[in-house]
């Protein structure tokens, strides 16, 4: 091995090219390229699958059975490996439990410094809640009416698991005759016989004393609560029996408010989790939120009227069906005409029909009770299209059980502080201070916390909030929380994999984020970054350039080196966009707007505050902002939701606004996102552009398929008849290998052609249908020049340059850029209507400057057809190549929401107080420098 470095031999990985690298260890190193030249093999399934898959083999077989299995990466040898870890763009959970306090581990430390320093209140009064002692707990119990039953017991053991057998063989030792577990009485005597289920949660109460409340029994009251409180640590329980049934009162000598006879039990970090029972709301479960039938998606459209379908949940009341006949009974004897539009019914009529009366069970309560008694995923499936979500009316959002949030630090509950942003949570904590014993105990507590909070913050995500549900965070905020995470454990001789961190970043928080990779590889860490930003390219300390095409004409090492000789080196893309001699030229002229707007009024879901938009139509527009400032909300949950709503009969629920204008100018919307084309290895571009479709009516229609009867199904690999039944159409047959990974045999009988023989035997022009989806896209059009159908569609692949993927590439393949031109691709292939609003989410993630080139080529080109495209985006070379910006802020969170600034590129830069136009202003300077920006 040589002394620092890694030495990577023979990797062959999808589309690498037998390549041999040596990378420097403890670097800061940048691999990039034009998407899907092999950057990610290299990095993610060449050096960090390898030493994973080394670390993961150093473990016995018994610990492997519970591992993910990861199959050894086509590669000669790689010398010189660290232990791995890679950070890449997925979001880390969809549980709807799991927030960014909890991914960060913050909210586990506020909960201890809670349970050990928090001061706890009344949640009925608000007052100070101070320690009971033994007489006014008696005096409590005294209280009762007379002739009460009690029973005064010690809680042992509340929701552990285990036998417990010697903590009663004790209990029976030490003269004590009866306990209570789970709510149901024992005799001690008979502890032997009493069997308890060691994996499941108990509840064990000793019972010290059974009274009847009378006159002369204080002595007697006080004694059984000094030996309860003994036993029970501090706590004690009192069951009063009240017709059949025991009601328990909780006293503690610890906290008690003596004005409302409010008791808590003991203060634990886990009473602040809402994930366990014993501090989640008991209304929402700890979720924060409740389901409920939504009317407005039971009655989407109120323009029909009950026969046109009007409720969705009975659009068909067949008359001569049972259920049909009685509802139309009960709506006729209210005179309810059901051929009317459902607006024009009366309020009194609508009502009837939503909820019903005492005799007739409306449409909502229905809906209600089926999903109380729901037992089966596909009964909550049958119901969910018509459920909404509210914050929940107890714990309003919070999670947690009135008691826990009772419990406060300087007047703020766990609760309060979860709802601050990252920000503004650094500042409260760094300006918090304890006394005496409570600021040893608070100490170590407060420097984790603070610690971790300044890694976010560092990181460019200040403007979060640790109740922000991790389902939310994009890719780009999910990697970086990941980031700052592994930061704080201060790990050394570790080897960091990310993908693309500056994504969703401003170039205002780009240095910042630049800051925290070379403090990872500062600490004695390799830090190998995929990565197309040029300020982070230029900032690394090693450089490897793949290419020089994508797919098979890529896969080669064109350059590696330090930024600057990539820069020098001709044969290098990269190093031309960086030094300047090839860039993204500033359009000539811009499309100014027209007459047709469309405009959002009153924009306020999430953190906007009330603005209108105005969009122009038939434009290239762009949405900037930095990150966290409202870009997302207007655009997917305001706008998207919105139209989808109008145009096409969407049952999703909009953002907060209270209008949108313009809807007539425009017949649909699109979004155009990242996402895979497909699901499963059968999808591949082919079938997704509809292109397949037409190659199976050209083979259907050759003689020798019509002699046979052959019908475009035949060539179908997903259906019977013409594929291979061996793998089942899928070319591969999967062998399960205990303690080993998975493998995949090419399968014998169709040799990975995916198709029976006698499907292979129909040829055109000397080439079967398996022939044709093993082409790329440019040998496919000179293949099928004179197939004017197929021809024009390849074209258009071919345009947005992907003429290197083959027909049959799988879908689980293709890269996000590689699957969002394809989509492109479609929608450049259907005939131009003109009046179509194209939305895309930071399209430029995964590209390389030529690849940005080539999507702002197909996006002006969307543009000139009359429609409308709106972006999301960062990049600066897209920004200033838009007509026309609307830019949110200023900041991020509740500092952002606001319009600062929007028109064109060069207007927007001359706004002091936009942070993008400071940023444009520089590139467009820059530009005007060059006489002639080389293409």
């Amino acid at each position: 091995m040589q002394d620092g470095k890694i030495v990577i031999r023979g990797a062959r990985e999808h589309n690498l090219k037998n390549v041999d690298l040596e990378i420097p260890r403890n670097r800061f190193v940048v691999i990039t390229g034009l998407s899907g030249s092999g950057k990610s093999s290299l990095a993610f399934d060449t050096i960090y699958a390898e030493g994973q898959r080394r670390y993961l083999e150093s473990l016995s077989s018994y610990a492997r059975q519970f591992l993910e299995r990861m199959e050894k990466p086509d590669v000669d040898t790689i010398e010189g490996l660290s232990p791995a870890i890679a950070i890449n763009q997925k979001v880390s959970s969809h549980n709807p439990r799991s927030t960014v306090g909890t991914v960060t581990e913050i909210y586990d430390y506020m909960r201890v410094l809670f349970a050990r320093c928090g001061r706890v209140f009344c949640p009925q009064c608000g007052k100070p809640i101070a320690r009971q002692t033994v007489q006014q707990i008696t005096d409590e119990i005294l209280s009762l009416p007379q002739g009460s039953r009690v029973l005064i017991m010690a809680p042992l053991v509340r929701g552990r698991k285990g036998e417990y057998r010697k903590l009663l063989a004790d209990l029976f030792k030490n003269g004590f005759a009866r306990v209570r577990i789970n709510g149901e009485i024992f005799d001690l005597e008979e502890w032997e016989n009493i069997e308890l289920d060691r994996n499941k949660k108990h509840d064990i109460d000793l019972i010290v004393d059974r009274i009847i409340i009378e006159e002369d029994i204080e002595r007697r009251v006080s004694d059984s609560v000094e030996i309860a409180l003994r036993y029970g640590k501090g706590v004690l329980k009192v069951g009063i029996w009240e017709e059949g049934s025991i009601k328990e009162l909780l006293f503690s000598e610890r906290f008690a408010c003596v004005d409302c006879g409010v008791n808590f039990p003991e203060i634990t970090p886990r009473m602040f989790s809402f994930n366990n029972p014993y501090g989640a709301c008991p209304r929402c479960s700890g979720l924060g939120f409740l389901a409920f039938v939504d009317p407005d998606l039971v009655v989407p459209d109120y323009s029909k009227s009950i026969d046109e379908g009007a409720i969705v949940p009975w659009d068909h009341l067949d008359p001569e069906s049972y259920w049909g006949a009685r509802v139309r009974r009960a709506f006729a004897a209210r005179g309810i005409p059901t051929n009317r539009p459902f607006r024009d019914l009366t309020e009194e009529e609508r009502h009837f029909v939503l909820y019903g009366n005492g005799v007739f069970e409306g449409v909502i309560p229905i809906l209600e009770r089926k999903l109380a008694n729901a037992q089966d995923w596909w009964e909550q499936e049958e119901i969910a299209p018509f459920l909404s979500t509210r914050v929940c009316p107890e714990c309003q959002g919070d999670r947690l059980r009135k008691e826990s949030l009772s419990v406060k630090i300087q007047g703020f509950s766990i609760g309060d502080l979860s709802r601050l942003t990252i920000g503004e949570l650094l500042e409260f904590f760094e300006n918090l201070s304890f006394s005496g014993n409570e600021a040893v105990i608070a100490e170590p507590v407060l420097r984790e916390i603070r610690s971790r909070l300044g890694f976010l913050k560092e990181v460019g995500l200040e403007y979060l909030t640790l109740n922000r549900s991790a389902a939310t965070l994009s890719g780009g905020e999910a990697q970086r929380i990941r980031l700052a995470t592994q930061i704080g454990s201060g790990l050394v001789g570790v080897l960091y994999v990310l993908d693309e961190p500056t994504i969703g970043l401003h170039p205002r928080d780009n240095q910042k984020l630049i800051a925290i990779l070379k403090k990872l590889r500062d600490l004695g860490n390799t830090v190998i970054v995929v990565e197309h930003d040029a300020e982070t390219i230029r900032n690394a300390d090693f450089v490897v350039d793949i290419g020089p095409g994508a797919g098979e004409k890529g896969g080669r090492v064109v350059a590696s080196g330090s930024p600057q000789e990539i820069m020098e080196n001709p044969e290098s893309l990269t190093g031309l966009y960086l030094s300047g001699r090839r860039c993204i030229p500033v359009p000539a002229r811009r499309k100014p707007p027209g007459n047709e707007w469309l405009v959002v009024r009153g924009a306020r879901a999430n953190n906007l505050k009330n603005i209108t938009v105005s969009i122009p139509l038939g434009l290239l527009v762009g949405i900037t902002g930095v990150s966290g400032s409202g870009k997302s909300t207007l655009l997917y949950d305001i706008l998207y939701r919105g139209l989808s709503r109008m145009l096409h009969g969407s049952r999703e629920v909009a953002g907060d606004h209270d209008a949108i204008e313009g809807v007539e100018y425009i017949d649909k919307v699109i979004v155009i996102d990242q996402s895979s084309i497909g699901r499963t290895p059968r999808s591949n571009p082919a079938t997704y552009t509809g292109v397949f479709t037409d190659i199976r009516a050209l083979f259907a229609q050759l003689p020798e398929s019509r002699a046979r009867g052959y019908k475009p199904g035949r060539f179908s690999f997903n259906l019977k008849g013409g594929r291979c039944e061996a793998c089942q159409g899928n070319g591969v047959i999967k062998i399960e290998m205990h303690f080993l990974p998975d493998v995949f045999v090419t399968c014998e009988q169709c040799q990975g052609k995916r198709y029976g023989r006698e499907t292979l035997d129909i040829k055109y022009k000397g080439k079967n249908i398996a022939d044709v989806l093993d082409m790329s896209v440019d040998e496919a059009i000179g293949f099928f020049e004179h197939i004017p159908t197929i021809r024009r569609k390849l074209e258009v692949l071919q345009r947005v340059g992907l003429g290197y993927i083959k027909l049959g590439q799988s879908a689980t393949t293709l890269s996000g850029g590689e699957a969002q031109r394809v989509k492109l691709a479609r929608e450049l292939g259907k005939v131009a209507t003109g009046r179509t609003l194209y939305l895309l989410d930071e399209p430029t993630t995964g590209l390389h400057f030529a690849d940005v080139e080539k999507l702002l080529s197909v996006l002006l080109e969307l543009r000139d057809r009359g429609n409308t495209v709106l972006i999301i985006e960062h990049n600066l070379d897209v920004i200033k190549s838009c007509d026309y910006l609307i830019d949110l802020g200023p900041e991020g969170g509740e500092k952002g929401g606001y319009i600062v600034a929007q028109g064109t590129p060069e207007e927007v830069a001359q706004v002091p107080s936009s942070y993008t136009g400071q940023f444009l202003r520089e590139v467009l300077q820059a530009d005007r420098k060059k006489e002639l920006c080389p293409l």
